[in-house]
């Protein structure tokens, strides 16, 4: 290379196309990365991120376009071969095997060091001290204080991800991936790992960081690239970068008022009375009222104890005391079947897990909680479970081929709103959204607001757990903040502010009169 000459990118992805069957998922997107470098991949959910980063960790094979790494282009035709070029992706959903301890899962498949002969890793014993020790050093690297002998089963969520990333400079990855690291840790955890990113920004290491979270992305990122529906529509500099110019990239059009919509609470009589309400691990119990056509949203810190109330008000979890009355008659939910049949709903918070089956198409999920309504003579009436399922993919705007699309290939903001079409062809008197649009980009999330909204208006009593702050201050009429499964405070809307709202939070009772 000549003096003065510019070294080549870490990794430079050109005119990457990607079809599967009927859909166009990438169009000539090129993307780089330097070393040493935060690049943010942002995009609404659907616009090709995960299936581009697919392509670079291996698991897909791109119909069109190169790749280069260090400036020579490379074949990646498996993610063995991305492994060997040092390429690392770092899931949403964590693959740490519980059953396992830390050190096994650093180097599951490769407990051997390198320089072992083919022919000696059949049928041999794995030494256990030297593996110790080689995942100690990483664990030092990446911060975590834990002997490797750990389960993985004990980790936190954070701790969980500290190993993730451990597991990867074990494997020597100069091109780490991470998918959303922030979406289940704790503020704590998620300082945590910034830390570790910038330390490993500081070793030449260059990350792809994709995360929906607006605060992260301006914190932490040297450049940004935008992708829309399959192609690179754009890139931005940190010192140009801004909340607006981000949006406006991802999806094609300003989302006026911080996309949250103009409302009138309107709020009617009492629809649900919890007095009391005792769950297991909480100091005492909890009592609030809800209204008809009211939002009224609970804050607070994870752990709070905001989702293990919900549950027991849905039924899924028992409650150890308390009453609760739903439109002035005696509700005892045993289990969720009973609120479902008196009109009480739960959205999950982890909706891949709990809200919809996956493997399902969105018109059996839609039909699934209320199916008893569509037995004709014991047959499934297919005609209405159609009727009741293109009428919600309209109103909610539910992009898919068509109904008999399989949930698991939506995006994440679309199978958000098959959760929400599920009960709203049930006609809920009380809908439970936690944490309605984590891990949604903002053009889904706005379209999710519009219709909590709408539901709001109608009449339905609507529940929301969110850790957003943004959120619980544009949705709510009410707030409900907790600590440490105590109530510690109901703010009105006119009291709302991120300051009231943190001092309860962190359990602090503002004094009297205090200023907001």
């Amino acid at each position: 290379m000549t003096a003065g000459s510019e070294a080549p990118p870490l990794l430079r992805m050109r005119g990457i196309s990607k079809r599967f069957v009927g859909v166009l998922a990438l169009e000539g997107v090129s993307l780089e990365l330097r070393a040493g470098e935060v690049l943010a991949l942002m995009g609404e959910n659907g616009a090709g991120k995960s299936t581009l980063m697919k392509v670079l960790s291996g698991v897909h094979t791109p119909d069109a376009g190169e790749i280069a790494v260090d400036g020579k282009p490379v074949a990646i035709d498996g993610v063995s071969a991305a492994h060997r070029l040092g390429i690392a992706l770092i899931h949403q959903e964590l693959l740490l095997a519980p059953n396992l301890d830390i050190a096994s899962n650093l180097f599951l498949g490769n407990e051997l060091p390198a320089g072992t002969p083919a022919g000696g890793r059949l049928l041999r014993r794995v030494p256990r001290a030297p593996l110790f020790e080689r995942a100690t050093k990483l664990l030092a690297r990446v911060g975590l204080d834990l002997p490797a002998s750990t389960p993985v089963s004990r980790l936190t969520a954070g701790q969980m991800q500290l190993c993730e990333i451990a597991k990867a400079l074990g494997q020597n990855a100069r091109i780490l991936v991470m998918d959303e690291p922030t979406s289940s840790l704790t503020a704590g955890e998620s300082e945590k790992l910034f830390a570790i990113i910038r330390q490993l920004k500081a070793e030449g290491i260059g990350i792809i960081y994709i995360s929906h979270r607006m605060d992260e992305v301006l914190d932490l990122s040297d450049r940004i690239t935008v992708l829309r529906d399959g192609r690179h529509v754009g890139d931005l500099d940190r010192a140009e970068a801004t909340h607006d110019k981000i949006v406006r990239l991802m999806v094609g059009r300003q989302l006026s008022g911080q996309y949250f919509p103009e409302r009138r609470a309107t709020r009617g009589e009492r629809v649900l009375e919890v007095r009391d309400l005792h769950v297991e691990g909480a100091p005492a119990g909890v009592s609030f009222d809800a209204h008809r056509g009211e939002i009224l949203g609970f804050a607070g810190l994870v752990g709070s104890g905001r989702t293990e109330l919900m549950q027991a008000v849905f039924g899924a979890t028992p409650a150890l005391g308390g009453k609760l009355l739903l439109g002035g008659e005696a509700f005892r939910p045993l289990s969720p079947r009973a609120a479902i049949d008196r009109g009480v709903y739960l959205a999950p918070e982890d909706r891949k897990r709990h809200g919809v089956v996956l493997p399902m198409s969105i018109a059996r999920n839609v039909s699934l909680p209320n199916i008893g309504s569509y037995a004709r003579f014991g047959w499934l009436a297919r005609g209405e479970e159609q009727r009741v399922t293109a009428h919600e993919m309209k109103r909610l705007n539910i992009k898919a081929k068509d109904q008999a699309t399989r949930v698991l290939n939506l995006s994440g903001g679309n199978q958000q709103k098959v959760v929400l079409g599920k009960w709203l062809a049930m006609a809920p008197r009380v809908l439970i959204l936690d944490e309605p649009t984590r891990g949604i980009d903002v053009g889904a999330k706005a379209e999710i607001y519009r219709h909590m909204a709408a539901l709001a208006e109608q009449g339905v009593c609507i529940l929301m757990v969110s850790s957003d702050m943004e959120e619980i201050l544009g949705m709510s009429d009410r707030v409900i903040v907790m600590h440490e499964r105590r109530l510690m405070g109901v703010l009105e809307r006119d009291e709302l502010s991120q300051h009231r709202l943190a001092q309860l939070m962190t359990g602090q009772r503002p004094s009297e009169g205090a200023a907001a």
